[in-house]
């Protein structure tokens, strides 16, 4: 069992220190979390929203763990939380947000 937490251990260690066009792998995780994160803000369908946001989210989880930054994996988990009751729990008639009156 410890060999394989050692090789796991390894190859996680391996893949961060990876480098694409000098940006560490890392990092772009940490881009690509928040280009989806961002774009979903753009969406005028909330289950699309909802659905792009959480692809982020679980992507900071990911960039979280990397980093070893618990506040980026809480903060994040709590929100892929959130987006999973509003898409699979509570099912409430769904209203584009242009329809939505302040």
């Amino acid at each position: 069992m410890k060999d394989v937490i050692a090789t796991a251990t390894a190859s996680f260690l391996f893949l961060q220190d990876m480098e694409i066009l000098g940006v560490s792998l890392t990092e772009w995780i940490g881009y690509v979390a928040s280009f989806f994160v961002a774009i979903s803000f753009f969406m005028k369908n909330i289950i699309t929203l909802r659905i792009v946001n959480t692809i982020g989210c679980v992507a900071f989880i990911i960039y979280g763990v990397m980093i070893d930054s618990w506040p980026v994996i809480a903060t994040n988990a709590i929100i892929v939380g959130v987006n999973f009751y509003y898409l699979f729990i509570n099912k409430t008639t769904r209203v584009l947000a242009d329809e939505v009156k302040p």
